[in-house]
């Protein structure tokens, strides 16, 4: 049997890694296509009740820290009510409730709902944050004039795209955003300053209208918006975490700015016609982060008060509460929870406007059963109407992908329960509008609202019918691609067949190939089809092509040499089993993070006990000791809390144990002729030590709230930027500051003349991340992982010493089933590398502390890149200095990659040979993810669904280029090794 050459896996790692990186476009195509059409007719809601609305967002504000009783009850001398006015609202004059969002819980998407009415795809995230990569209506669009003012990542999305001059916006300066500063100025962290700033603004312009005709007339014109992005809560609960004097003090704050806004309004306008609404884009979890569906960060507050707001209404039975709102001990008043995106027609009828045409948002007042937050001048009448016209706006959206699907798809069948035909030939929506008229005409209004109601869920429920219309067709041909991927893959593995297909077969295979591609090709044109369905059909077909001719005469000539078919198909059949398995129990372990422990413990005491030669555990009991021992402890991380705090001790001790481990390998592998790489060892364990020093200095300097010392932050910079090889500090300085310096470890090449000397400098070089970036027992997690991989060497070489121990297999790869298990094995190790210390599937899981390190001043999306870059959420960014982090994530395939083509050399096998068997089983994960991703449910399963999904297939992708990196990198090192048929890993 021989292994491909060096060109045919360049073939099949290129063709991997192009198939997967395209086929993650198809969960978005299958899951989550954009809302957004064009062509819909607008729909006004009313006359209006209000001349101007005021929109109040606190960006980052829990609910529960907002409304209920002592909730700061561990901050000395709290007050009892943290927002006093608000709550006066609430008791006397006001509505309230829950405004329940959407993931990803971050502040373009909830502010998004709140202004647009509706839920961005997933993907529309990818595009960019700052910009408007999907042109949406809104209400400040709609209406005659908005006056904005605060953040510059917020403000510019709803300004770009709208009608020239109607948007108006002020923002600070983003430098302004300083996450770490804490100096008290009268009795509040800095952070206020940017919510003072907004009020500011308000009061300036204002002023100035006095003296300017123009501004005076935009300002007292009928149907105007204002908007105050208050940014401070987000910037301190990221800072202090959530439940801290900080979050509280802010919190105080945006109730004294509420009550000031209030004054000046009603002292700029002497009258009674301003709406206020005041909610926030997402909450904030115990750890001060959000973007998943975490309850804390899904529930938002909302109070509504002013003109044409139903103010404050007794509880109802059964109670509108629940143990979550209890606490509050409001119970008396009704609580009315809406979904974030019931706010843009809310606003919308509160001012007479169009609903915004691309909403999906339901006027809380629609349903004549749920009391609602809208008191109109016309009483029931105007409130009919208004639903009427929200279902109107719907199902106007409605009709326009209605009509575009039917006229781009064959064999269309339309929503039965809108589209049913009637005697005159008019579908049934019509008529549905026609009786909800006549009931308002004859004024039952009550009954007109439900039915409306019921219109308004039913035309939901066809958008998501269009919206989800191809799935099937869809999950069908990604499930074809990725068995067609792993069989093409088998072919590298499997052996030669005797005789080749004949010239008529193979013509009869291409042909039919050939036939298939030509039928999806010309449906996918007639529906005029997006691009990447053309993609996804080919990739299939070519697979399955390839192992029609080359695979399926190999599995009919094992058939036939079998003497024994029926154990030949056990034995098939349960090494299928096996690994289907062993993959299940991974995907499983994304969810259950235990079982990546209780897989190390197969790994180090089940799989010793029950597969190791008796003489091999009598032979060499300290191996078997040190392998248990590094399998059971690197084992106990992934049981440890994913939500940890900042552990100075901790980092430490972290630090300490990676320069304890490479003292102790160089004392191994140290001899006369590495006196070169032990002073290169010597450097890097100095500039560890550093690390250490500077990373000390800067946390206690945070978190004593005196900001980050510029020497520090500089310090950490520069570190991180030379840490590869610092006997070419001035070289490396050069490359950081022309951006190459964060690629340098790969690109090195010392000379190493043992594979643990090369691994111990790669080692050592990434320390350094781990100690500046740790917020608690990375680097620990680091050094166990590190030895445990090591040993893992050892114990292969030691339970397969004829592999090991003979000449090198130049000439091609022999299969073994234990290949089958050192596959698997690699694929856990490139799971638990990833997962070892955290959650990181989910976005809320990261921390911020490691960051303020380098970066003190708020900017999110340099922080999105040092945070989560290798997730792809930050890719929009494009900054370098994202690199750091990507480093820390990085470091552990850099050492599993060395340590793999080590392996692979010390079993004297061809490069890639083992990765080759990996390959084929990859996507048993990602068919299992791909599956289970869900658009509906709990926002948490949603957003888990989609990130697991995204998370393997990217992990497997790179799985690839830790193999290619690792021949690389071990190249020099591997080539001596195999030259002198070593036989034991020094």
């Amino acid at each position: 049997m021989t292994v491909s050459s060096h060109k045919n896996v360049f073939k099949l790692l290129t063709l991997g890694l192009i198939f997967h990186v395209i086929f993650i476009a198809s969960v978005f195509d299958c899951y989550f296509t954009s809302p957004v059409v064009h062509g819909m007719l607008p729909r006004r809601a009313g006359p209006g009740e209000a001349k101007r609305v005021v929109l109040i967002v606190g960006d980052g504000l829990r609910a529960d820290l907002l409304f209920s009783v002592n909730a700061f009850s561990f901050v000395p001398s709290s007050p009892k009510i943290v927002a006093p006015y608000l709550r006066d609202i609430i008791q006397t004059r006001g509505a309230f409730g829950l405004s329940h969002t959407r993931v990803p819980t971050e502040s373009r998407p909830g502010h998004v709902a709140i202004i647009g009415g509706m839920y961005e795809d997933v993907s529309a995230v990818t595009k960019g944050w700052k910009a408007n990569p999907v042109h949406f209506d809104s209400v400040f669009n709609q209406s005659s004039h908005t006056f904005s003012f605060g953040s510059p990542d917020i403000l510019p999305m709803f300004a770009q795209g709208a009608t020239p001059g109607k948007v108006d916006t002020w923002s600070y300066d983003e430098e302004d955003e300083d996450f770490t500063k804490g100096t008290k100025v009268h009795n509040y962290c800095n952070a206020t300053a940017l919510d003072t700033w907004v009020l500011d603004q308000l009061r300036t312009l204002f002023q100035n209208a006095s003296s300017n005709d123009l501004l005076d007339s935009e300002l007292r014109a009928d149907k105007v918006v204002f908007f105050l992005h208050l940014l401070g809560l987000d910037t301190t609960g990221h800072s202090y975490r959530p439940h801290s004097e900080e979050y509280m003090n802010n919190i105080q704050v945006v109730d004294s700015i509420v009550r000031q806004t209030e004054e000046l309004f009603s002292s700029f306008y002497h009258d009674e016609e301003t709406s206020f609404i005041f909610t926030a884009d997402h909450g904030m979890s115990e750890i001060g982060n959000h973007g998943d569906g975490d309850p804390d960060n899904t529930r938002t507050p909302l109070i509504a008060w002013g003109r044409g707001i139903r103010g404050p209404l007794p509880d109802i039975i059964p109670s509108s509460h629940d143990d979550y709102s209890r606490p509050w001990q409001l119970d008396d008043f009704l609580r009315r929870d809406v979904e974030q995106a019931d706010l843009a027609p809310l606003m919308a009828a509160l001012l007479g406007i169009n609903y915004p045409v691309n909403s999906v948002g339901i006027l809380p007042d629609a349903d004549p059963t749920r009391p609602g937050y809208l008191l109109p001048r016309e009483g029931e009448s105007a409130l009919a109407w208004l639903a009427l016209a929200n279902a109107e706006s719907i199902l106007e959206h409605y009709r326009v992908k209605h009509e575009s699907k039917a006229a781009q798809t064959i064999l269309y069948k339309g929503f039965e329960p809108l589209e049913e035909v009637g005697q005159d030939g008019k579908p049934s929506r019509v008529y549905w509008l026609f009786k909800i008229e006549r009931l308002i005409s004859d004024g039952r209004w009550f009954e007109a609202r439900r039915e409306t109601a019921e219109l308004i869920k039913v035309t939901l429920q066809g958008l998501r019918y269009l919206e989800t219309y191809n799935r099937v067709l869809i999950r069908i041909i990604v499930m074809i691609a990725y068995l067609g991927w792993s069989a093409y893959a088998s072919l590298s593995i499997l052996p030669p067949p005797a005789s080749l297909v004949s010239d008529r077969q193979r013509t009869m295979v291409r042909l039919a190939t050939a036939t298939i591609l030509a039928v999806f090709w010309a449906l996918f044109t007639a529906e005029r089809a997006p691009w990447t369905f053309y993609v996804y059909v080919t990739f299939p077909c070519y697979f399955w092509q390839q192992f029609a001719l080359r695979g399926v005469p190999i599995v009919v000539q094992q058939f036939k040499l079998s003497d024994r078919r029926g154990p030949f198909i056990g034995r098939v059949l349960f090494h299928l089993v096996i690994v289907v398995v062993v993959l299940q129990c991974m995907v499983a372990a994304y969810t259950h993070r235990s079982l990546w422990s209780i897989g190390f413990l197969v790994m180090g005491i089940l799989w010793p006990y029950t597969s190791w030669p008796s003489h091999v555990r009598s032979q060499h009991p300290r191996l078997l000791l040190y392998w248990m021992s590094s399998c059971v402890v690197t084992g106990i991380f992934p049981l440890l809390s994913v939500n940890k705090r900042e552990d100075l001790y901790m980092i430490m001790c972290g630090g300490a144990m990676i320069l304890a481990v490479g003292a102790g390998c160089t004392l191994l592998t140290l001899n006369g002729s590495l006196k070169a790489t032990k002073l290169s060892e010597i450097i890097q364990a100095s500039f560890i030590l550093l690390a250490m020093t500077i990373t000390a200095s800067s946390v206690k300097s945070l978190q004593a709230k005196q900001g980050l010392p510029i020497i520090n932050q500089t310090s950490a910079w520069v570190i991180l930027g030379t840490f590869a090889n610092q006997l070419t500090l001035v070289i490396h300085l050069i490359l950081y500051f022309s951006a190459v310096s964060s690629i340098y470890p790969f690109i090195s090449k010392a000379q190493h003349s043992t594979p643990t000397s090369r691994i111990l400098s790669l080692f050592l070089g990434f320390g350094v991340c781990f100690v500046i970036l740790s917020i608690s027992v990375e680097g620990l997690f680091y050094a166990a992982f590190t030895c445990n991989l090591l040993l893992w060497i050892e114990v292969e070489a030691t339970v397969q010493p004829n592999r090991a121990g003979t000449a090198p297999q130049n000439q091609g790869y022999e299969f073994h089933t234990d290949d089958i298990r050192i596959a698997l094995f690699f694929l856990f190790f490139v799971q638990v590398a990833f997962f070892g210390t955290g959650n990181v599937a989910s976005i809320s899981s990261f921390y911020l502390e490691p960051v303020y390190r380098l970066v003190p001043i708020f900017n999110p999306f340099l922080m999105a890149a040092l945070l989560v870059s290798s997730s792809n959420i930050a890719s929009h960014t494009g900054s370098s200095k994202g690199l750091p982090q990507i480093f820390k994530i990085v470091a552990p395939y850099v050492i599993l990659s060395a340590v793999f083509a080590t392996l692979n050399a010390r079993l004297h096998l061809p490069p890639f040979s083992l990765f080759l068997v990996a390959l084929t089983l990859t996507d048993g994960m990602t068919m299992a993810f791909f599956l289970n991703v869900t658009d509906t449910g709990s926002w948490l399963e949603i957003g888990q669904s989609i990130s697991f999904f995204c998370i393997t297939s990217l992990l497997l992708v790179w799985s690839a280029g830790i193999c290619t990196a690792g021949e690389y990198l071990m190249v020099d090192t591997l080539l001596f090794h195999r030259s002198t048929d070593s036989r034991k890993l020094e």
